[in-house]
């Protein structure tokens, strides 16, 4: 069952669990857009195909605010406000270990294929041609955080990309060196308290945008996961 976090007659925001993709990869398991499809087919008796646009994911790992859109409308102007980059995303993280700063900006540069690698197997060759040739662009990294609390073996960080590059808060907080707790794919550190593999400690915490016919913003929170208080 989805959890709604807000819904209008153009859009629609759902909390994403970690371990389900926000939409279908070719393997079989079920998306945040499938269900989401099937609770506006469910609730408003819908014969037929549902509309649902996908205007943004996050990584399957990641909890967090989703926006979908439920008419083309809705769609259009939550991509252009993703596109001229009016939507501020803030993320909460657990990393490893003490910064050595309590807060600053992350700068940097990503032109490396393996960041953007993902999910090419099911592609043809022009795609896959074409990804390639996007990935090897140099492109800005860009985020600020700031500390929140910290034990010294583990930190809470809110987060706020600038940018919304590909893995770009995994990636530049490795690079930092304070990989997030779980984030194996982009650390080699040994992470023994966590035990479940299906996530990482990163979470979509808050979301602000404009509604898509009134010219009012509007903000959207969730509460940090339980699970994660132990580390805190």
């Amino acid at each position: 069952m989805i959890k709604v976090l807000y819904e209008d007659n153009h859009i629609i925001a759902v909390l994403k669990p970690a371990g389900v993709l926000t939409q279908g990869d070719g393997s079989g398991d079920v998306s945040l857009f499938d269900e989401v499809k099937n609770y506006l087919k469910e609730k408003y008796q819908k014969p037929g195909n549902v509309f649902l646009g996908l205007v943004h994911r996050l990584d399957k790992p990641v909890t967090g605010i989703v926006l979908f859109a439920k008419t083309s409308k809705g769609a259009s102007r939550l991509s252009e406000q993703f596109r001229e980059h009016t939507i501020q995303k803030t993320y909460h993280a657990i990393v490893l270990g003490k910064l050595k700063n309590e807060k600053g900006d992350l700068k940097e540069k990503i032109n490396k294929i393996s960041f953007f690698a993902e999910g090419f197997t099911n592609k043809t060759d022009e795609e896959l041609l074409a990804e390639i040739k996007k990935a090897t662009k140099t492109r800005t990294a860009e985020l600020s955080y700031e500390v929140v609390k910290s034990n010294g073996k583990f930190s809470l960080l809110k987060i706020l990309p600038k940018t919304g590059r590909f893995h770009q808060i995994r990636v530049q907080m490795s690079e930092m060196g304070n990989p997030i707790l779980g984030d194996r794919k982009y650390s080699n550190v040994s992470m023994p308290d966590w035990k479940d593999n299906s996530a990482i400690a990163l979470c979509a915490t808050d979301i602000e945008f404009k509604l898509a016919t009134k010219d009012e913003v509007k903000k959207i929170s969730i509460d940090l996961p339980e699970s994660w208080q132990k580390y805190l």
